[in-house]
């Protein structure tokens, strides 16, 4: 008998079920920083995506600002917040590529914040101005192959505040993908966690050049 109840709990339905962690609680930030070029030669292109057109002039954006645990992170936390209007993430296009991706970040990432939608978009924007872009990226007129450790060490030079354990590269498809930098709850730089220092570790990663 014990064992036909325990069958019928389990195939009851879980639509009552909370989805994601309790939103507010974190330990950390983790701030990703996308090279644009290569992201679009892995697949914005294939998507005809707006940041990818040639008349654009867009490097390092802003993928997302992810509240991290020690160990794991939470997502598709529960919120009373109100999802933010289309002014909202239109307005965050210039340094995320897209609205669309604003939002998708919200929805997953930020509801996690504890922040309302618009707390979250600045304290996005606030982490993206702390953190200064290598130039050096910017001056390439070609497709190049490098060390990922090159791409963390330019970072690293043009942010004193960093050091090695406070920053990750990572590598998709052949190609540098992000920097991801670990920042307090105040959004200062601090050591990731175990989970998040998982640097790519390519001799001749590809970079692609601004179009």
């Amino acid at each position: 008998m014990r064992v036909i109840v325990i069958c019928v709990l389990l195939c009851l339905p879980v639509a009552g079920r909370a989805k994601g962690e309790k939103s507010g609680h974190f330990d950390y930030w983790v701030m990703a920083l996308s090279w644009s070029p290569n992201w679009c030669e892995i697949e914005g292109d294939a998507r005809g995506a707006e940041q990818c057109a040639a008349r654009q002039d867009v490097g390092w954006v802003l993928h997302g600002l992810w509240p991290q645990y020690h160990r794991g992170w939470p997502s598709f936390c529960p919120t009373l917040e109100r999802p933010p209007s289309r002014v909202m993430t239109g307005q965050m296009a210039d340094i995320m590529g897209s609205s669309g991706l604003a939002w998708y970040q919200w929805n997953k990432h930020g509801v996690c914040s504890g922040l309302s939608a618009a707390g979250y978009f600045r304290a996005a924007r606030q982490a993206y101005d702390s953190i200064a872009r290598p130039a050096v990226f910017r001056k390439l007129d070609k497709v190049v192959t490098l060390p990922a450790s090159v791409v963390e060490a330019a970072f690293l030079k043009a942010n004193p505040g960093l050091e090695a354990d406070m920053i990750t590269i990572t590598c998709k498809g052949g190609h540098i993908q992000e920097a991801r930098i670990c920042l307090s709850l105040d959004l200062e730089p601090v050591p990731c966690g175990r989970d998040v220092i998982r640097d790519c570790t390519l001799k001749d990663a590809l970079f692609t050049p601004l179009r």
